[in-house]
């Protein structure tokens, strides 16, 4: 074991929440230049995704939660995608030859895990910088789930 993976094992969670955010989740993707400086994302879901993140985040935010928002903070987030029609026979039984992860072009996860990270700055903690954990996973859902994330945030002392 490193002695880093060992500094995290001994951390204490002060406080800790899971939610859940409906819809397909989106990838924070690069930026273009539009003129005079100003940069758009190229991503038109990614707007509404981290809108939805955020309002989802305060609306389900624990009471008290401010004090945690100079905390270090650990977040997992996994990431729930719907699998495409092709994965399906025509009587709804998945394909003995669908792909059992989720490797299509839906979005890296390293850019779904920053469109997370962005969405609960300043709502959960106050700058990404205090972030020392993330764990991110991207599946398939299964046949009760819908597209969605699932964000565990705690805070560490």
């Amino acid at each position: 074991m490193t002695s880093g993976l060992r500094c995290f094992l001994k951390t204490k969670v002060t406080a800790s929440f899971r939610f859940t955010v409906l819809g397909k989740p989106a990838p924070q993707g690069s930026k273009r230049h539009v003129g005079r400086g100003v940069m758009v994302e190229s991503s038109k879901r990614c707007k509404p995704w981290r809108q939805d993140v955020r309002h989802t985040a305060l609306d389900l935010r624990p009471e008290g939660w401010y004090a945690n928002m100079d905390a270090a903070i650990s977040i997992s987030v996994v990431f729930v995608f719907a699998r495409p029609k092709n994965h399906f026979r025509t009587n709804g039984q998945l394909k003995p030859s669908a792909p059992t992860y989720c490797t299509a072009r839906i979005g890296d996860v390293d850019k779904l895990a920053r469109s997370i990270l962005d969405s609960l700055a300043g709502v959960l903690f106050a700058a990404d910088e205090q972030v020392i954990n993330l764990i991110a996973q991207k599946r398939y859902a299964n046949d009760r789930e819908q597209p969605c994330a699932i964000i565990t945030v705690s805070a560490v002392s």
